[in-house]
């Protein structure tokens, strides 16, 4: 179901087309707004949030009764729950503000000049709402957000592309179209009525929305960086975009948090201890947006950093604050939290302490399920540190 809301909002990023009229209210084709929209985005997705929001306010001082400002603000709430999306702590104003967008250009759209701009803000909104309640498991609610998030992508999606923007929606459409059949049979029937895609088409119109677009330039490179660390696996490639959003918004925790998952893959173990270091400080300064769920991968990355090195101390302290954070966010199923585990019960085994090798061991065929590599090793290995135990005695 989420893949489905996946291609809602990729859908919807089309729906904003240039429009010209004296007497209705356009903002999206305001060049003048969407500069000073960027700026606060950027604030946005460096987690300046009081920054960001005091601008969001001031364009919705300055136009009350469109709904640009109240989804801005909206999305400013998102990305404040994205370092973590089981964190549901911001998300009552999240449907405050995508409501009242909602409600405004519900109005818009009831005029036809302004129908069409209206339609991107009814078909986002709604989108928007739908993966939040996919996230949060209320599928009916996810359903209903989605149906109405198509019918109003639907107004507009005949329109021509006529910018780097509107590039945008196009892009994701012809990657995502493709990758939800090869991956989703179930949704297959649901994509009939849909054009067919071409993923690389997809792809090389993300790389022109990134390099030439301004409003949706950053989303456009973090689609990208997904696409190509999760997708396509061209590492290196995820490595240039990752970098530079890192470098860009160096305080967003997510950036960071892709960035120093794709230095660990990528083998650039040199950059990895400071990267990681540095989320860790961050987490135990308290710096906005920096918490459990980015220090699970930091912590488990500095334990096969130091591990790989031989210095078993150092890499005990960080499996076990991986584990903390794993225990914290009560994600005791995910593999940074297993294998933590495993490495600190093989750190045990090697220093003679079998009961703690055996804690670990058990705690993992606990929580792991069966069929996982994880779980098949912690049992052999439980089998072989009981019979030490038993020599020993």
């Amino acid at each position: 179901m989420r893949s489905l809301f996946v291609l809602i909002l990729i859908l919807i990023a089309s729906g904003a087309k240039s429009a010209q009229s004296d007497s209705i209210e356009l903002l999206l084709s305001n060049v003048k707004i969407q500069i000073e929209a960027t700026e606060a985005i950027n604030d946005m997705y460096n987690f300046k949030f009081e920054r960001a929001e005091m601008q969001f306010r001031w364009i919705r001082q300055q136009h009350p009764e469109h709904p640009l400002p109240y989804y801005l603000l909206g999305l400013s709430q998102w990305w404040k729950i994205m370092p973590n999306i089981s964190n549901t702590m911001w998300d009552d104003v999240f449907l405050d503000y995508i409501d009242t967008s909602i409600e405004k250009a519900k109005v818009l759209h009831e005029n036809p000049k302004s129908q069409l701009e209206a339609s991107f803000f009814l078909a986002a909104g709604y989108a928007l709402k739908g993966r939040l309640y996919s996230e949060r498991g209320s599928w009916v609610k996810a359903a209903n957000a989605g149906r109405r998030a198509l019918k109003y992508q639907r107004e507009s999606e005949n329109m021509h592309y006529l910018s780097p923007e509107f590039l945008f929606g196009d892009a994701l459409y012809n990657y995502y179209s493709v990758w939800i059949r090869e991956n989703y049979p179930l949704l297959r029937p649901i994509m009939i009525s849909f054009p067919k895609g071409d993923k690389a088409l997809g792809i090389e119109q993300l790389r022109q929305v990134a390099r030439n677009a301004f409003y949706t330039r950053t989303e456009a490179q973090l689609f990208l960086m997904r696409i190509l660390a999760l997708e396509e696996h061209d590492m290196p490639a995820a490595l240039q975009v990752s970098e530079y959003l890192h470098t860009t918004f160096p305080d967003n925790p997510y950036f960071h948090r892709f960035y120093a998952r794709i230095v660990y893959s990528t083998g650039r173990r040199s950059q990895l201890e400071k990267i990681c270091l540095e989320i860790i400080e961050r987490i135990d300064s308290g710096q906005t947006g920096y918490e459990a769920n980015s220090g699970r991968y930091a912590g488990f990355f500095l334990g096969q950093y130091y591990d790989s090195r031989r210095m078993w101390d150092k890499a005990k302290i960080y499996y076990e604050r991986a584990v903390e954070f794993g225990e914290e966010m009560e994600a005791f199923e995910t593999g940074y939290f297993l294998y933590s585990m495993l490495h600190l019960a093989h750190i045990a085994e090697s220093e003679k302490a079998y009961n703690t090798a055996s804690e670990y061991l058990g705690r993992i065929k606990k929580y792991a399920r069966r069929k996982r590599p994880v779980y098949k090793e912690a049992k052999t290995d439980l089998k072989r540190i009981r019979k030490k135990q038993k020599s020993t005695k």
